[in-house]
């Protein structure tokens, strides 16, 4: 089933919508099963703060099974209703949250940000925006203390707000002050589950105090337009998402 108005009004209050066991067991079974084996055979516990910043299995970033979990015809077609024409999506990011008992060096958290500005691995005047995070869980999270992904919701039209009237390309901070403070709401669910999520929302991601890791394939959708135009859709949350823009309008 693809958008309906119901999701639309959702997506522009929150900047979130999540689709509950929207990718089949099959494609989600093969796609970590490719990632533990990784994991059991390449892993370097050294690096964890690297794939933590970056991905964890990276020779997996192009691999069938895993583009397969956005290239399922019930996620592209949200994706297509949502942004419109977007970008061939070529890679996938995997994160993974290890539990504390099973780490030879402490992995970092995330602290509020939204990703690819004033990323602490890459210069602050280096923009990595896109339009829309896709999130698929590989693995089930019942509880926050797991190393759950918190979002803002809503956090979208602040982030926006911010970007207009404060922020300037070079500066370190990641959002403002008053949403730095906030823990934001975790995501929770089972194998399978989706979230697509505003690339303006505000997220973070803590420590894994439960005995199984949380693992996520991620995947970042850019408008065809949007490397033209990352520090206008900085500011114009609906920029990149022109079908919703009447919606948000009302």
């Amino acid at each position: 089933m693809g958008l309906t108005a119901a999701d639309s009004s959702t997506f522009v209050r929150d900047g979130v919508l999540i689709r509950r066991g929207l990718v089949s067991h099959e494609l989600t079974g093969r796609a970590r099963a490719r990632i533990i084996d990784w994991c059991r055979e390449e892993m370097t516990p050294a690096l964890i703060r690297q794939y933590t910043q970056r991905t964890f299995a990276p020779r997996l970033g192009s691999h069938p099974d895993l583009l397969a979990l956005f290239e399922n015809p019930g996620v592209s077609e949200l994706v297509e209703d949502l942004v419109g024409a977007y970008n061939p999506v070529t890679t996938t990011q995997v994160q993974i949250r290890l539990p504390e008992t099973d780490l030879v060096e402490e992995q970092p958290e995330k602290s509020m940000h939204v990703d690819g500005v004033a990323c602490p691995h890459l210069d602050p005047a280096e923009l990595r925006t896109f339009s829309l995070l896709v999130g698929v869980v590989l693995s089930d999270l019942s509880a926050p203390e797991g190393g759950a992904l918190h979002y803002q919701p809503g956090g979208h039209h602040a982030m926006a707000e911010w970007f207009r009237s404060e922020w300037a390309l070079g500066l370190s901070e990641q959002v403002p002050p008053h949403l730095d403070t906030r823990q934001g709401t975790p995501f929770l669910g089972h194998t399978g589950d989706v979230l697509l999520m505003h690339h303006l929302v505000p997220h973070a991601v803590g420590r894994n105090l439960l005995d199984r890791a949380r693992i996520m394939a991620y995947f970042r959708v850019s408008h065809v337009d949007h490397a033209y135009r990352r520090l206008e859709a900085l500011k114009d949350p609906w920029l990149d998402f022109p079908r919703l823009r009447t919606e948000a309008s009302r």
